[in-house]
């Protein structure tokens, strides 16, 4: 199971260190709105997907709450059919569709994962929240 805070699960984007900040500070800025996982981690850390207007705690390298999100769209398609509107929503400055699932293969391939076009992909979309309101007494 992924970790949780306050019975929220956390949402870990990429890998810890330079990356996961990048990644955090796009949220935090409104850039980046979505981001894409492997259908299969789910199953294998015994996960459900998420669901639209669940909320996630932002976490950092030290799974400490950076933000929370709230989630707004979940789509499963294979690799080949992750559209630009999504690519380009993730926020991570890739020029085209094609360089964006080049990436995420390489990506993947380099933790032990390699994927191909009929691999399936969860496509979440998310819109950063205040964190000022109260949740998890922040």
């Amino acid at each position: 199971m992924w970790p949780r805070i306050g019975g929220l699960r956390t949402l870990a984007l990429g890998t810890p260190g330079e990356l996961r900040a990048d990644l955090n500070r796009l949220v935090l800025a409104g850039v980046k709105t979505a981001t894409a996982g492997l259908l299969s981690e789910y199953a294998e850390e015994g996960e459900e997907l998420e669901r639209i207007g669940e909320r996630l705690a932002l976490v950092d390298d030290d799974d400490q709450l950076v933000g929370l999100v709230q989630i707004t769209a979940v789509d499963v398609v294979r690799l080949a059919d992750v559209d630009w509107d999504f690519a380009r929503s993730e926020g991570e400055g890739d020029r085209s569709v094609e360089d964006w699932r080049d990436g995420h293969a390489a990506y993947w391939a380099r933790l032990g994962t390699p994927v191909t076009d009929d691999t399936e992909i969860v496509c979440l979309r998310f819109r950063l929240l205040p964190t000022d309101d109260g949740v998890l007494g922040t």
